[in-house]
């Protein structure tokens, strides 16, 4: 099974942070992390904030979630496409269509800049999501699980090439998708007594068990002393490597 570099999620409030944290990131030569920049980072900062990490030689995934009508998401992922990254998200609640636009836009756009094809990702359900808001707030009348598996089909059959879940979900998404569909997972916690904001979470070891291609690992990681050094940890668990 295919299994990536653990993903940090550079979540800091100004650019001089995320500098400085794709600097110590960039540190090991035969380790490198993929850094993920969301929103917060990219509203603030712009596309820049891409170049600034791929100049340091890192891998970007890009999780900016775009969900809206096909033809802006596909223009915008044009757009995004350019960049560089080399993991894109959307989210599966947007319907096939908008999914399709997304892939047919990222595409187009990392073709026109002499890119690699980057990887598209479909968010099933916020890992900030339980059942209780899915049927209370989002009327979801059938099962956490069974949104996720839908969510998971419908991103399949239109092209993308996997999801954002839960590693709790992973062994579901398994049973309604193909042996290629990659499960990109949030919610990574070495101490699963601290959630914050997260309702689903795993440690790194229990998301390897649980059969996940990859983790999203931010303030673990990121508020550390020395967050090389926590990285590496959190990579030996995941990768189920020792010294």
């Amino acid at each position: 099974m295919q299994r990536f570099e653990p993903m940090v999620a550079v979540d800091v409030e100004t650019k001089q942070e995320a500098l400085r944290l794709f600097d110590k990131l960039s540190s090991d030569t035969d380790h490198q992390p993929i850094v993920k920049i969301g929103m917060e980072l990219y509203y603030a900062f712009g596309p820049g904030i891409v170049r600034e990490a791929k100049g340091r030689g890192l891998t970007v995934f890009l999780d900016l979630k775009l969900y809206d009508i096909p033809n802006t998401v596909e223009r915008t992922m044009r757009v995004l496409g350019a960049l560089g990254a080399s993991f894109v998200t959307t989210h599966a609640a947007g319907g096939t269509e908008m999914m399709k636009a997304a892939k047919r836009g990222l595409l187009a756009g990392a073709a026109a800049a002499g890119r690699r094809q980057p990887k598209l990702l479909a968010v099933t359900k916020l890992t900030s999501i339980d059942e209780q808001i899915l049927h209370d707030e989002q009327k979801v009348a059938g099962t956490l699980i069974e949104a996720v598996q839908n969510a998971a089909r419908l991103t399949e059959a239109a092209g993308l090439d996997g999801v954002i879940c839960s590693a709790q979900e992973v062994e579901a998404i398994r049973q309604v998708t193909g042996p290629d569909f990659l499960c990109v997972t949030p919610g990574i916690r070495l101490n699963l007594d601290n959630k914050d904001d997260q309702k689903r979470v795993v440690t790194p070891a229990q998301a390897r068990e649980l059969g996940s291609n990859a983790i999203v690992v931010g303030r673990p990681i990121t508020l550390a002393k020395d967050p090389m050094k926590a990285y590496n940890e959190i990579r030996q668990d995941f990768m189920g490597e020792q010294d």
